[in-house]
């Protein structure tokens, strides 16, 4: 399951009812104060309860509202097909009537805050029946449900009568007419927990936690792993224990006998009692660095990035242990006391998790390094409208725009050409194959960064994806647009089957600036890598022609093979980054002979040619 939408009203800021969308990888941006922290607050309280970090409390209602009751509401999509309620036998969601208009999962926690200690009452707010015979069966017992049948006079010697979910079928299924309305279902405590199994397990890391190496996120990851080693060797250390019990009781036994010897009644009151081990707490293991300096003792930067591996690991840990269907990473401000450096290679690891199956992140910023990284569409910008009330705005250049000037996003003047390639899988390729033609012809230009790679990236070269950029990419090609930067457009060919990026291509190339656009000769740029660095990443021999889907292949002899990675996203992903990165110019000479892909870095190097220096 994944989470959609979250659904605030009355709560704390959020007055009136806002609906904020969550995508696999979301990045609220705003002023300190605005409200950014309090959607991650509420979606702990939502999923985690009284056992979250955040506790709810009367004092969360909205102070100038009347109101007092809090709504805290979440809908998922991805829904498990199957799914058991409140017997043993399965039923789906869609036969309970609780998915909504668009067929997803909204639930909705209620909260009285006219009570000293609030309680949640849960609802889904579904197309449901509506007639008074069927509009509460969710709340019936199974010796209700089977009253209710009798009354209506269905014959239940076809049915059993143990599953619930069978008799309120029957019942359904008896009256004709349900008059189907949109409406909130309030779920008794099984039913509830029953949901709750299945969704998501949601995980916060708060910006103004402590960074110690005793902290629960360091300690519980650790003793989980001496547990399961202790576990492993739980014979040998059952040796180990006996031997020693039976060396300290002889020990015992002679010194009772000297005692016999000495003081008979005291020696009477005596008897060997040896307490059984616990080996986790004879057990210790935490993290040092050079000279055994533990993670309380090194910079606050270290610590965070430390304990953000911890919280991973121990997200993780639960999520598989309460078998939930997915997990959701919620960070505040991750570049905190990160240099600029490691904030590029943070963000890039959460984009990369964002990535994996029945995963999301959610994170929050206000620092325009970190945010100039960001996908555009990944931002979430929230403000305050003229009447006061908090709002949550995405998905248009109007945004983007005020994103950028309110934090500062500022263009990069050195730019002297964009490369427009289709998404950015193409622009990690490029970025890969840039730095092995380097090494040939330094003449070259380094196309982008590379986290863990030492060559930086020409700053009179940006690569843009048209099927989605990051801000500070986006700011560059709003602002400099206007001065006319010639632009070097890439397009896959697809089989030569794609007549919406020829006549894109064929406009570029009447452009008179000096602007250019190439058709890949080959389907797409996976076309280019070599079978060999195929296998040295993914462990498979493949071949494949010029005209070839190479993620298929590619997807299709994992399978073959057993493999466990079949995601095609990150299967592409992959190929990108981490084969293009194991390509030789040797590889690259033989899957492209005719040089390709040099004619085209050559023409971006003639582009930007000039007398000045390159500033990088």
């Amino acid at each position: 399951m994944k989470l959609k939408t979250v659904v605030l009203k009355n709560f704390r800021a959020y007055k009136k009812e806002i609906r904020v969308n969550i995508s696999d990888f979301t990045a609220f941006i705003g002023k300190n104060d605005v409200g950014k922290s309090t959607i991650l607050e509420a979606l702990d309280i939502f999923f985690n309860g009284t056992n979250g970090i955040v506790k709810f409390d009367r004092l969360d209602a909205n102070v100038n509202s009347e109101e007092k009751k809090v709504v805290i509401g979440c809908v998922f999509t991805d829904l498990p097909k199957k799914i058991v309620l409140d017997t043993l036998s399965q039923t789906t969601l869609e036969e309970e009537y609780l998915l909504n208009e668009d067929g997803d999962l909204e639930i909705h926690k209620v909260f009285d805050c006219t009570l000293k200690t609030p309680r949640e009452n849960v609802f889904v707010v579904a197309n449901h029946p509506t007639r008074d015979e069927v509009k509460d069966l969710l709340e019936l017992s199974n010796s209700e449900l089977k009253t209710r049948a009798k009354d209506m006079g269905i014959d239940l010697s076809e049915i059993d009568q143990r599953s619930n979910s069978a008799l309120r079928f029957a019942i359904r299924n008896n009256i004709g007419e349900l008059n189907i309305q949109k409406t909130k279902v309030q779920l008794n405590k099984h039913i509830w927990d029953s949901i709750a199994k299945v969704l998501p397990h949601f995980a916060l890391f708060q910006a103004d936690r402590t960074s110690k190496d005793g902290d629960s996120e360091v300690q519980d990851p650790m003793k989980v792993a001496i547990s399961e080693a202790i576990k492993s060797v739980q014979d040998k250390l059952s040796e180990v224990k006996e031997i020693v019990k039976k060396q300290a009781e002889d020990v015992a036994n002679r010194t009772l006998k000297m005692l016999q010897e000495m003081n008979p009644d005291l020696a009477k009151e005596l008897v060997p009692n040896f307490k059984e081990p616990k080996w986790e707490s004879v057990f210790k293991l935490c993290l040092v660095g050079d000279n055994d300096i533990p993670i309380n003792k090194r910079g606050s930067g270290a610590r965070r990035i430390i304990l953000l591996s911890f919280f991973r690991a121990e997200a993780e840990r639960r999520q598989q242990e309460e078998g939930g269907s997915g997990i959701i990473y919620a960070i505040e401000e991750p570049e905190t006391a990160q240099h600029p450096e490691y904030q590029k290679v943070l963000v890039d690891a959460l984009k990369s998790l964002a990535q994996q199956s029945n995963c999301q992140v959610i994170i929050t910023t206000h620092v325009p390094s970190l945010a100039g990284l960001l996908p555009i569409e990944t931002l979430r910008y929230i403000d305050v409208d003229k009447d006061g009330e908090r709002r949550v705005r995405e998905g248009d250049s109007e945004v983007y725009a005020e994103i950028a000037d309110q934090l500062g996003v500022l263009p990069d003047r050195r730019v002297k050409l964009f490369v427009c390639v289709e998404g950015p899988h193409d622009v990690s390729f490029l970025e890969h194959i840039s730095r092995l033609l380097h090494t040939q012809d330094n003449g070259i230009p380094v196309l982008g960064d590379i986290a863990g790679n030492e060559l930086k990236g020409d700053p009179r070269v940006v690569v843009f994806p048209l099927g989605g950029s990051i801000l500070s990419k986006w700011v560059n090609k709003r602002y400099l647009s206007a001065f006319g930067i010639p632009e070097v457009h890439i397009y896959d060919s697809d089989n030569g089957n794609n007549p919406k990026y020829l006549k894109a291509a064929e406009k570029e190339n009447k452009r008179e600036d000096g602007s250019k656009a190439f058709l890949t000769r080959k389907r797409e740029m996976e076309n280019y890598l070599h079978p060999d660095a195929i296998y040295e990443v993914f462990g498979v021999r493949v071949n494949f022609t010029d005209e070839d889907d190479v993620v298929n292949i590619v997807h299709n002899a994992l399978i073959l093979e057993g493999a466990k990675e079949h995601n095609k996203d990150k299967i592409k992903n992959k190929l990108n980054n981490v084969v293009a990165s194991k390509m030789t110019l040797e590889r690259l000479r033989e899957r492209d002979p005719d040089g390709e892909i040099y004619e085209w870095f050559k023409l971006i190097a003639s582009m930007i040619s000039d007398e000045e220096s390159v500033e990088c």
